[in-house]
């Protein structure tokens, strides 16, 4: 029996489909295959997320900025930021809560992920009509940032900019999120100078790894392309749980992380500037 819920559960993962269809596959009832799923996905995300996605220390901080600067040329890089929106049916008598700017109904998947494609920080379930920066401070994460209680390493001169003093790290993020000490977007407008446009460049490169990973994550799992037919309670232990699984399937088990390209950014020509 336990076999048969785990295949069941991996079933739903990978293909979205409704309940009542797997229910007829498999020739059991309605209820439980909507237990099993939940109960499933809960157990994923409890007995894993010590091992694939544990709090992150200053020594593990240390390594993903590492990680950023060495593959792609962006120091004291904590990590790259962004919200994803997972489409559900509208809950019961919820009114515009989960309505969001798309014209869907949806749940927020915040997420930090490292150089090598991997979630480090997760939020799930955030009401769709909230902004990435309005999910960032409502959230654990956001909070822990705000005050200082991240653990995160000590401030270090930039390569090459000693005289600058002492930097702090930060995480990358898009124009939806705000300016903070630990928290870097884009210069915003369009018509920006060299220096700025090709910093923007530069953040934007290192900042795509959160995007791969989302892409990554809707491919492997296909209810992600679907509307889900769950309650928001049980959409949350879904994406909860396929975060894990997606870390599990791209953890390193050699100590040796490949990535998967080495290219580094330099100066970028005119035309990709525009």
């Amino acid at each position: 029996m336990l076999m048969v819920s785990v295949l069941l559960a991996q079933r739903y993962l990978s293909t979205g489909d409704s309940f009542r269809s797997i229910a007829f596959s498999y020739r059991v009832g309605f209820c439980t295959v909507a237990r099993i799923v939940r109960s499933v996905c809960e157990a994923i995300w409890e007995c894993m997320v010590s091992d694939y996605m544990p709090v992150p220390g200053a020594k593990a901080w240390r390594k993903i900025a590492g990680d950023y600067e060495r593959l792609w040329a962006f120091p004291n890089c904590l990590g790259a930021m962004d919200g994803k929106h997972v489409v559900i049916q509208a809950p019961p008598s919820s009114g515009s809560q989960y309505f969001n700017y798309k014209g869907a109904f949806s749940i927020v998947l915040l997420a930090v992920v490292d150089a090598h494609y991997r979630f480090t920080v997760v939020d799930v379930g955030a009401y769709g009509r909230s902004s990435d920066g309005g999910t960032l401070t409502s959230s654990t994460f956001g909070t822990a940032l705000q005050l200082g209680n991240l653990d995160l390493p000590e401030d270090q001169p930039l390569p090459g900019a000693d005289h600058l003093g002492p930097q702090p790290h930060v995480f990358l993020a898009d124009e939806a999120f705000p300016l903070q000490r630990n928290l870097l977007r884009p210069y915003p407008g369009q018509h920006l100078g060299g220096e700025r446009r090709i910093f923007n460049y530069r953040l934007s490169h290192a900042r795509r790894m959160v995007e791969c990973s989302f892409g990554i994550l809707a491919t492997q799992w296909r209810l992600y392309r679907r509307v889900l037919g769950v309650s928001p309670e049980v959409a949350e232990c879904v994406v909860k749980a396929t975060c894990i699984l997606h870390n599990f399937l791209h953890w390193d088990y050699d100590g040796e992380d490949v990535p998967r390209t080495t290219t580094v950014p330099t100066t970028p020509p005119e035309k990709q500037l525009q």
